[in-house]
Parts: C-alpha cells; structure tokens; sequence
C-alpha cells in the first residue's frame, strides 16, 4: 500500500464508486455533466474557474483532472496561473474582511449578528494596527485581479465562484459587484457558481477513492 495519501494510481477506485453507491453516483455525475455545458460562459472559462475553486478545496485529483481539461480546451499555463492567484487574493480577503470582527469582539455594544455588511467600515482597524503587512495585503489583492492575460472582468467572475466557495459573505458582495462594474451578466455569475458548486461536490467524490483505499488495507 502506498504511503501517501494522494496517489494517482487511488484513481483505479473510481469505477468502484459507481458500484457501491450507482444512484448517487449517477446523479452527481449527470449534475456535473450539465455544469460544464457550454452556456454564458464558455467551457474554457468554466475549466479555468474550475481549476480555481480546486486550489480553494485542495483536492489534488480536481487540479490534475481539471487543469488537462482546462489545456484541453485552449486555456494556457499563464491564464490558470492568473486564476490560481485569484483564489490566493480570495482566501487572503476572506481573512482581512473577517479582522473586522476583532473590533467586534471587543465592543459590548457590538450587535449580535457576526455578519452585517456594516461591518465593513471596521476594516480600517487591522489597517491601523498593522499598516505594514495591510498594504502589503492590499497591494496583493490589487494584483490577484487585475488584468492580464484573464480579463479584470472574469478574474471577477472567477473571484465570485471561488468566494463562494471559501463561504465568505463580504467577499461574495465586494467581487459580485465589481464583477458587475466590470460587465459580468447575472447568467455568467450564477454558472460560475454551479462551477464552484460541482467542484466543492467533485472535491469529495474524488476522495472517495481514498476511502475505499483505506478500507482495503
């Protein structure tokens, strides 16, 4: 047996999954199939999102299985190196935005709900009290999104499907309206989110072949 965890030689259980559990097996795989279907986005921009919430669920199948789709479809190396640094600018944000609720923590008055979009006027608060490494940060986030050889518009786009993937609500409303600003369509926002959707589901069906490989040893 081998001794790490992710072994491509894991994906021989695939068909197996099928066996031990056919109906959920074929719904997810029907699910799948009409996510990835041409739509307001296309196939190459749906792989090259996909290869981003990959990075977020750090299944190791779904960045090899989705990245050979991705080339498949025409996306370079420089583009899915773009949309990777987008999910690095996503789960980065997710934690500064969320430093608002240190200020929170602290304030006996604060309201009871964690998540309110006011929140966001206490961003300042890490920005004060660790001004180096916050403009380090916001030179960062500037940079994940800005355009390349991925257009600002779908690195937005991109940044939504990941945002939701990371399930972080100020990230969600930032880069859903930036996307917006840039011109991205409510169709090519919500088929992004399928995306991220598939791919949160897929990052588990994969990793049923671990299961089954532990069981067997």
């Amino acid at each position: 047996m081998s001794t790490n965890f992710y072994d491509k030689s894991h994906t021989r259980h695939f068909n197996r999954i099928s066996e031990l559990a056919p109906e959920q097996a074929e719904a997810f795989s029907n699910f799948n199939e009409a996510v990835f279907q041409e739509g307001a986005l296309s196939k190459k921009q749906k792989e090259i999102i996909a290869v981003a919430v990959a990075h977020v669920t750090q299944c190791p199948y779904c960045i090899d299985s989705h990245t050979k789709k991705a080339k498949q479809e025409g996306a370079s190396l420089e583009e899915l190196v773009e949309a990777a640094f987008v999910t690095a600018g996503i789960e980065a944000g997710g934690a500064i935005t969320h430093s608002t609720h240190i200020k929170n923590a602290q304030d006996s008055d604060a309201e009871d709900s964690l998540y309110t979009r006011s929140n966001l006027k206490n961003l300042s608060f890490i920005g004060r009290n660790a001004h180096v490494g916050f403009r380090g940060y916001s030179n960062f986030s500037a940079a994940s999104t800005k355009e390349g050889k991925l257009s600002t518009k779908f690195k937005e786009t991109i940044a939504v499907a990941v945002a939701h993937a990371t399930q972080c609500p100020y990230c969600i409303e930032v880069h859903t309206k930036k996307a917006v600003e840039a011109g991205a369509t409510n169709e090519e926002l919500s088929e992004a989110v399928l995306v991220s959707s598939a791919m949160l589901a897929g990052g588990a069906y994969a990793h049923i072949a671990n299961l089954i490989e532990s069981y067997g040893e």
